[in-house]
């Protein structure tokens, strides 16, 4: 499970979102990203990962019925966040 931890912070960890056959829509589709736009959402994950929140709506906003969104412009990663479980977490889809 371990290969689907996109950051493990102080406060809490990201995962990419995947299927029971172990396929990820959304990290092949940031494997597939330039660079320059991966460390846009690295740096989103380390902040909110190590800190627990992002101040700035425009990079990381509450989007409704549970559902949040990371934001590195131009691309769009939305989220859930479960308490628990594993322990607090954000998993990306």
């Amino acid at each position: 499970m371990s290969e689907f931890v996109a950051y493990k912070g102080h406060k809490f960890t990201i995962e990419w979102y995947h299927d029971k056959k172990g396929k990820s829509q959304p990290l092949n589709y940031f494997n597939n990203l330039k660079d320059s736009q991966k460390r846009k959402l690295l740096q989103l994950f380390k902040l909110i990962g190590d800190f627990g929140q992002i101040r700035n709506k425009e990079k990381f906003n509450f989007e409704g019925d549970r559902i949040y969104a990371f934001k590195p412009q131009p691309d769009r990663f939305l989220c859930f966040f479960f308490e628990g479980e594993k322990n607090n977490r954000y998993e990306c889809f």
